[in-house]
């Protein structure tokens, strides 16, 4: 930004009562668009970091030792930097990079370390093994971590809690049935029960014999049947119920009377799941864990393979260089999601009129990303419909999801009525439609990639200690409030579209929120670091359906935002908030937290426009030169426990709510 920017940031603060002035919130404005330009990618996208998590590079490391993948130097030395730098203060590394050491990931860290060539004796390992020493050692790590150590040999099959292939073979009317989990969790097991079932293994090299010494006191010696329910208290975030420790059970004494047909019928069956999963994602998968885990799977099933050298290459979009770290990210990228949000963001903040080229180029990408037929053959893999639908990411990853596609239709419309020499037409618009409906659950809200298949109850059966809510699809306020903002939007736009089932759906889906309203008058975020995230779709979501700023369903929603404001306008919480499910504060404001604030109670009718303002004068200090903003720590999170990065979040969110403060205030 210009020398203009420390004037605008000192008027803002000496009138903060008042609020900034127009003209400095209109320079911020300017300034950040400009910024916002420069940052997107030839393809018309804004393509960002989307890592975080702490146990997905391992897998990666992994799986280049067992395949004897070469890793080039500067990316060797880059996941080096990444992984130290996550290491904590006890010596430690969390489930994600800002996160209190935890087992799990402390041991993968460090076997990554070690077959990256760091040696043993290096300060920062010495840390790290001494850390997982007094945790009482590796067989207290996690499930996700025991499956990955079996693959090098580094713990024995016989100390894991079963993950049988057979139940593939189940039939589909049954409740357990793998086909009734949420995507994410089917998608991952699919593969672990594959390498499970065939007992895929390497034969120790020295760096595995190394290891062993170096993470046990006495490898040979260990009885790991006896560590099979043991988890560590930094990996024991959802402790197993009775339940899954009863089948688990039942299954240990099944497991040797399992014929071995019954066996290669599965390990079959799995087989074609799995490859079935790479071809209609362009070899993408669904995530980096099932893409990792299938192309482990690829390997031992035919080293070197035509499959094994596509799922190599895939994850090549997995893999995050900047800065001299590399990373793994969450998702192949977050395109189709970042794009979305900076486009609408930039519509309020006038870009349609001042950067048109920046905003035609966004309108290919989203066009050219929508999702334009179903998979083939889709009951029998477990599919539903796609065509239409807009994913997380790009269109050849394939998997659409409700709230990626209620935004991309948004910016698809806003940006073909603006300029419809390159827009879709409206029958080809109008398709994500009954998608949308279709995926609505019986509880009126909507979930994140198909309708929830299976009960409550089957979270029970939840092994992994370190997630929750990962068995069904259950229904989320985001998703439904992201939903809900478009059906308004097709029934003032179409009325003519089925009229009656848009207004039924909107209906079900309002009486979900007032009912996942807390007594606080809040919204529990589940893909957001949380109640200010939440609170945000919340709102937006009863505004959609024409709930006015007298309900107190709003009025009790924006008295919450206000008694966490902080002296200062801004609002910060902590990544804890997930885990405990109730508010715990950052000491300092966060500029996407405040930003999501700040547009809740513009929403809200603007109670309190003092508050207001001082949340935008907050925004106005925080902004830098260049007309970004800090990175002030990861504020995504999914199951409850894990941070991740949404790097554009603090570009476009700030943008956004500074511009629709500045739109409700009189030009002075």
């Amino acid at each position: 930004m210009d020398s203009a920017l420390p004037t605008n940031v000192n008027e803002g603060n000496a009138n903060s009562a008042a609020g900034p002035s127009h003209r400095a919130a209109g320079e911020a404005i300017r300034t950040a668009l400009d910024h916002l330009e420069t940052t997107q990618s030839d393809d018309g996208s804004w393509h960002g970091d989307y890592g975080g998590p702490m146990f997905l590079l391992p897998m990666y490391v992994v799986l280049c030792h067992i395949a004897e993948q070469t890793i080039p130097e500067h990316r060797r030395s880059g996941m080096v930097r990444e992984f130290l730098a996550a290491q904590r203060r006890d010596g430690g590394i969390g489930l994600h990079r800002e996160g209190a050491s935890c087992l799990f990931t402390s041991v993968l860290g460090y076997v990554s370390l070690r077959l990256l060539g760091e040696p043993a004796d290096r300060e920062e390992l010495r840390g790290l093994r001494l850390w997982i020493a007094a945790q009482s050692g590796p067989t207290g790590s996690a499930p996700w971590g025991k499956w990955i150590l079996c693959l090098l040999g580094l713990y024995d099959y016989r100390g894991l809690n079963p993950i049988p292939p057979e139940l593939w073979l189940l039939p589909r009317w049954l409740p357990v049935h793998p086909g009734r989990l949420w995507c994410h969790c089917r998608m991952v097991y699919l593969p672990a029960s594959w390498l499970y079932g065939a007992r895929a293994t390497i034969e120790a090299d020295d760096v595995i014999e190394a290891l062993r010494s170096e993470l046990y006191e006495d490898w040979a010696g260990t009885d790991f049947t006896r560590f099979r329910n043991r988890l560590a208290p930094s990996d024991n975030h959802f402790p197993p119920s009775l339940l899954v420790r009863t089948v688990n059970g039942i299954l240990h004494r099944a497991e040797p009377f399992i014929p071995k047909s019954l066996r290669q019928r599965a390990l079959a069956e799995t087989a074609l799941q799995i490859d079935f999963e790479d071809e209609v994602t362009s070899g993408f998968a669904i995530g980096p864990v099932n893409r990792v885990l299938n192309t482990l799977c690829h390997h031992f099933r035919e080293p070197g393979g035509i499959r094994f050298a596509e799922g190599m290459k895939a994850l090549e979009s997995y893999l995050w260089e900047e800065d001299g770290r590399c990373s793994m990210q969450g998702y192949n990228n977050s395109c189709l999601w970042d794009t979305a949000f900076a486009v609408q963001a930039a519509a309020v903040a006038g870009a349609l009129e001042t950067h048109p080229g920046m905003m035609r180029r966004a309108h290919v990408f989203i066009r050219d990303n929508r999702i334009l037929e179903d998979v083939p053959d889709g009951d029998r893999h477990y599919r539903e419909a796609s065509r239409g639908g807009w994913p997380f990411s790009d269109r050849p990853h394939g998997w659409p999801i409700t709230d990626c596609t209620a935004e991309g239709f948004r910016s698809a419309l806003l940006l073909s009525d603006w300029d419809s020499s390159q827009s879709l037409d409206d029958d080809e618009l109008l398709e994500a439609i009954p998608l949308l409906l279709s995926w609505q659950n019986t509880d009126g809200g909507w979930p994140t990639y198909e309708r929830k298949r299976g009960s409550d109850w089957l979270e029970q059966l939840n092994p992994s200690g370190v997630f929750a809510r990962i068995m069904v699809d259950y229904s989320y306020p985001e998703c439904t409030a992201a939903v809900l903002e478009t059906l308004n939007v097709v029934r003032k736009r179409f009325p003519a579209y089925e009229p009656e089932q848009v207004a039924r759906a909107m209906k079900r889906g309002e009486t979900y929120l007032r009912r996942e309203q807390r007594d606080d008058g809040s919204w529990e975020g589940s893909w957001g670091v949380c109640f200010t995230y939440g609170t945000w779709f919340g709102v937006g979501g009863l505004h959609a359906t024409g709930t006015r700023p007298d309900d107190p369903a709003l009025q009790r929603a924006a008295a919450f935002l206000l008694s966490h404001q902080h002296d200062d306008g801004g609002w910060g919480e902590r990544i804890e908030s997930c885990l405990e499910r109730q508010w715990i504060d950052r000491p300092d404001g966060h500029v996407v937290q405040t930003s999501w604030a700040l547009l809740s109670l513009l929403l809200a009718g603007d109670p309190d426009p003092e508050a207001s303002d001082r949340a935008a004068a907050f925004l106005l200090a925080r902004q830098q030169a260049d007309g970004n903003w800090p990175h002030e720590g990861m504020v995504g999170v999914f199951n409850r426990s894990c941070a991740i990065n949404y790097d554009w979040y603090r570009l476009y969110f700030p943008l956004r709510a500074l511009a629709a403060w500045r739109s409700s205030r009189p030009a002075t």
